[in-house]
């Protein structure tokens, strides 16, 4: 596994609607892997990788983290924040922030909840669950130097790192830049292909699958094919059946999740390649939470759609978790599948014959 690149995808920043800097990254990392790169309205990064009269399959990663926006900043210089992505304040409580100027600076600053210390709480209050809209960054300085410095609608980011722990990674925003890195991973590694592959980073995934939308609708695949993470909760207090995935159980093989239903043809196909190369995998269904697939399954007359995940502990917070040998795993079936992906059809014309 390139841990190199990985790190620096999952340390860039990029909330939802504002990606330039990790687009710049995707760009830079795209450029040698495709024959054609291009940027769309939306901000996604659209590489194309011709083929030989093979399908055109839609690889879509997004590029989004949650974050937050400002929102407003008071008198003293306490900064208010809007959320982009599904946040649990649970996992906002006592942490540190950047947040992303116009002028380029990045100021780091304490996220906390307006809430009065632990010594003077009452039993009733110490355990009440904190809300999002009462948090705030303190960024040490006083009203007129914040002002001065930050506007309106800056990208705010969690300041966490990337890096190896055990036999895993443990980072912010491995939802969904592993995915991302599996994306490129795989064009690295992909052989002699039939099929035209146009891998996609897309944008605002993290607020409704936004990119991934408009992407598919103008490019107008046979077979469309999301890279994203998912629950691994084989952790202490969930029980086994709501466990999803297992870290070290292989790559997951999705089968629903609640923006979709998997084309049946394709999570068949994906079996079928992982165990004609050795390569290990999991099954998972996600009763919630969806990826940009989603999408691209509902676009014009609709599209074949699959999605390939990597498991994840802890989604949605500063610390997720995944293992090195799922990723890699990952990776090595994308790549795969688009070797063989012309010899399979996914249509149900054979029924009428």
């Amino acid at each position: 596994m390139d841990f190199g690149l990985l790190k620096t995808l999952c340390e860039t920043p990029g909330v939802p609607g504002l990606e330039e800097p990790i687009r710049k990254v995707v760009i830079n990392e795209l450029k040698g892997l495709v024959d054609d790169l291009k940027v769309d309205v939306m901000g996604s990064v659209i590489g194309t990788k011709r083929g030989s009269g093979g399908p055109r399959v839609m690889l879509a990663a997004h590029i989004d983290e949650i974050g937050f926006v400002v929102k407003h900043i008071d008198d003293k210089g306490f900064v208010r924040l809007q959320p982009m992505g599904g946040w649990d304040p649970r996992n906002m409580v006592a942490q540190r922030v950047y947040i992303h100027t116009r002028s380029g600076e990045r100021l780091m600053g304490a996220l906390m909840p307006a809430s009065k210390p632990i010594h003077m709480l009452t039993p009733e209050e110490a355990g009440k669950a904190p809300k999002i809209e009462e948090f705030f960054v303190d960024l040490g300085l006083g009203g007129d130097e914040v002002k001065a410095k930050v506007e309106i609608g800056d990208p705010v980011t969690m300041a966490r790192t990337a890096e190896q722990v055990g036999h895993n990674v443990l980072s912010k925003t491995l939802d969904a830049r592993v995915a991302v890195y599996v994306m490129i991973a795989a064009l690295r590694q992909l052989g002699e292909h039939r099929c035209e592959v146009v891998a996609v980073a897309t944008t605002q995934e993290e607020v409704g699958l936004r990119g991934a939308t408009t992407a598919a609708f103008a490019l107008q695949p046979d077979i469309g094919i999301a890279i994203d993470s998912t629950l691994a909760n084989d952790f202490p207090g969930i029980e086994e059946h709501m466990q999803i995935t297992k870290l070290g159980g292989g790559a997951a093989i999705k089968i629903m999740d609640s923006s979709l239903l998997c084309h049946p043809k394709l999570v068949q196909h994906f079996r079928d390649v992982a165990d004609a190369n050795g390569i290990k995998y999991q099954m998972e269904i996600l009763p919630r939470g969806g990826t940009d697939a989603g999408a691209i399954q509902r676009s014009r007359g609709g599209v074949p759609s699959f999605t390939l995940s990597v498991p994840c502990r802890y989604v949605h917070t500063v610390n997720e978790m995944a293992a090195e040998a799922d990723i890699d795993a990952c990776a090595a079936l994308l790549a795969r599948y688009l070797e063989d992906a012309h010899n399979r059809s996914y249509g149900y014309d054979d029924i009428l014959a």
